[in-house]
């Protein structure tokens, strides 16, 4: 503890400096950009499409969780995961409604190393994870159209291109096209919920989890699902900057959010109590004879005709996040490439709509690619960068509590979270202990392969500021380089850091997923699908590498004591 207490203040002069001096000038938005102005009830929608979208997902988590068990997470999570990451991404909104959001955020509370984790994570994960939707619409389409491959993969292309044409008119046209989509959805859901309630024949929390699990099984089973369906909120914050009025951003997310769990909570209590059979429930359930769904309350109980309308429900459900997702992550990039942190193409803006055109076409170009992988191979690796997000949210909170006392907020008229400071640290320890969780108790593969995918983040970032500058090629005067790095001052204490504390995280988590997954488990050969039997073999990578990085962070922490600049 007396090492890493040195290890943060021997950085902190350097980060103090950087954090002072960034992100302001980005309140203003970027250079180029069209400021559109959009209701609240538009950005009510935009957040209920980036985040939901129909509960169509939770299909999967009831027979791995069980039926109680996944009621309760759905119940739950709302409060402990969902209220405290929408009010984060209110109060942070409110305060610096930049384009870019999470970057800035980021960026203006510890510096440009971090802020480019927090962009390079959350956009990264939106670039992997728009191809479920593609992928998802198109087989949807087969149920109602049987197919060959190359008109599906025609279908992709066309959608594709269709909500990409949407985008480049603006902001202001997705928002009413979401708004169109929500509606569809949410009525169809409450129909489904009512339709439930109204023939309930089964007791929808029975049994709490299935035969032979205990409690953390059933919790294992449902939570990377749950984290999953109530993340999102902070994706609306990259367009802050073209909306006229920033504000009705934090008022939109605050709304969003109980709409979004009532979407989750009560179509799955209806349709359990109606339907039951949960072992056989499925995202497919209701458009075939073997498998159980929302759109089974309905063709049981009103007719085989509704099962159809369901069916294109679950298409325009898909073609609803598709195109707020297609908006959110065209942004992400754009706005590090106006800091030099990224190629400088996509800085480019349309003349007439003042759109990022370069960072929406170069998005469709990647959807289109990855549209062709599995679903569950792009859902498991998007929420390793979106729990990487949700563990550096919660400290930039506190720091930009610091950096903008909550006092001044108030008298600007600007949203901060109720409680005190109780409410402060209840609202960010949360999400960063169930983050750290859900890493552990997903398994020894994704906690492994979790770790790399994190750590792609400084690799990313050291190859683009030697590449392209940063923000010293802007201000060298505020944004001081390393002459012997090349790297911004300071940068060598925050590799250190963060290698240190993925050092700690790899070496402790071992322990825990040694009991977890070969004691409580009991787990035998072959139980594993992404690496065999080889759990024992990655948990010595776990170890070894823990200590490796831990002494790599020592080793740079020493080295920046020698080469990084004195303080005045």
């Amino acid at each position: 503890m007396f090492f890493l207490f040195h290890f943060i203040q021997g950085g902190k002069i350097m980060m103090e400096n950087q954090a002072g001096n960034t992100g302001q000038q980005k309140t203003e938005g970027v250079a180029g950009l069209k400021k559109y102005d959009v209701r609240i009830g538009g950005v009510v929608f935009l957040i209920y499409c980036l985040v939901a979208a129909g509960a169509f997902g939770i299909e999967e988590m009831i027979p791995e969780a069980g039926p109680g068990m996944t009621i309760t997470l759905l119940c739950v999570f709302p409060i402990i995961w969902a209220w405290p990451i929408s009010n984060i991404c209110a109060e942070m909104g409110s305060v610096l409604p930049a384009e870019g959001g999470v970057y800035i955020w980021a960026q203006k509370a510890f510096g440009e190393f971090w802020g480019f984790q927090a962009g390079w994570w959350n956009t990264v994960s939106i670039y992997v994870t728009n191809g479920v939707y593609v992928a998802l619409v198109v087989g949807y389409t087969r149920q109602f159209i049987p197919m060959p491959d190359a008109t599906a993969f025609a279908i992709k292309v066309a959608m594709i291109a269709f909500f990409t044409i949407i985008n480049l008119l603006g902001i202001r046209e997705v928002s009413k096209a979401s708004t169109v989509f929500s509606i569809m959805i949410v009525s169809a859901f409450a129909v489904v919920a009512i339709v439930g309630f109204a023939n309930w024949n089964y007791n929808p929390m029975e049994p709490f989890v299935p035969e032979d699990y205990g409690i953390l099984d059933g919790i294992g089973g449902g939570i990377c699902i749950c984290v999953w369906m109530y993340c999102g909120y902070e994706c609306i914050s990259t367009l802050a900057g073209e909306v006229k009025n920033p504000q009705v951003i934090p008022k939109g997310l605050l709304i969003a959010m109980p709409l979004i769990a009532l979407t989750y909570v009560l179509p799955t209590i209806g349709g359990l109590a109606s339907v039951g059979n949960w072992e056989s429930w499925s995202t497919d359930g209701g458009f075939d004879s073997s498998s159980v769904g929302y759109a089974t309350v309905l063709t049981e109980n009103l007719g085989q005709a509704w099962g159809y309308v369901f069916l294109f429900i679950a298409i325009i459900s898909q073609c609803a996040i598709f195109n707020t997702y297609l908006a959110s992550g065209s942004r992400g990039f754009f706005v590090m490439a106006d800091d030099n942190l990224f190629p400088r193409t996509l800085v480019k803006v349309s003349k007439k709509r003042g759109v990022p055109t370069v960072g929406i076409l170069s998005l469709a170009l990647v959807t289109l690619f990855l549209a062709q992988f599995d679903f569950a191979t792009l859902v498991n690796t998007e929420v390793v960068f979106i729990l990487a997000l949700y563990m550096i949210l919660p400290i930039c909170t506190i720091k930009l509590r610091k950096i903008y006392p909550i006092e001044e907020r108030r008298a600007k008229g600007q949203y901060v979270m109720p409680g005190g400071k109780a409410g402060l640290y209840f609202f960010t320890m949360m999400p960063l202990i169930i983050s750290v969780f859900a890493l552990l108790i997903n398994g020894t593969d994704y906690f492994l392969v979790g770790l790399a995918g994190i750590s792609t983040g400084p690799l990313a970032y050291m190859i683009f500021k030697w590449v392209k500058g940063g923000l010293a090629k802007n201000d060298p005067v505020k944004y001081p380089l390393n002459e012997k790095t090349k790297l911004a001052a300071g940068d060598i204490f925050r590799l250190g850091l963060f290698s240190f504390l993925a050092g700690i995280f790899a070496f402790l988590g071992q322990f825990w997923l040694r009991w977890y997954e070969i004691d409580y488990g009991e787990w035998g050969p072959g139980d594993y699908d992404m690496f065999g039997d080889s759990v024992p073999r990655m948990l010595e990578i776990l170890k070894w590498g823990g200590l490796l990085f831990m002494f790599l962070g020592i080793i740079l922490y020493v080295v920046g004591k020698k080469i990084e600049p004195k303080k005045d």
